[in-house]
């Protein structure tokens, strides 16, 4: 077996018994105030991490493309309150169009 395959299942165990921990805790524990404040924020924090890594990045080096200026304009239209269905297509649209005109 290669030693990626047994790093595969290594992080796979451990995610696991993480997510079991995490059922294992005490409900007075995540009512704390500063725990609750932690753990609502937290999708958010990693959320916002992905979407950075996805958008500037490709491989090991930063780049800055379509991807980049579609976030741009869904951040634009977020921030108007478009509809999500208006943001997405308006993100798509301005990606597809950028391509086109050579800017990958």
């Amino acid at each position: 077996m290669s030693l990626l395959w047994i790093a595969v299942i290594a992080a796979s165990v451990l995610s696991f018994a993480q997510k079991w921990l995490g059922y294992q805790v005490p409900q007075d524990v995540l009512e704390r105030p500063r725990i609750s404040r932690i753990t609502t924020l937290l999708p958010i924090a990693l959320l916002g991490a992905l979407v950075a890594t996805q958008t500037a990045t490709s491989g090991a080096e930063l780049v800055l493309d379509a991807r980049l200026a579609a976030l741009g304009v869904a951040v634009v239209l977020l921030i108007v309150r478009a509809p999500f269905l208006v943001v997405v297509v308006g993100a798509a649209g301005a990606a597809a169009a950028l391509r086109a005109l050579g800017w990958a």
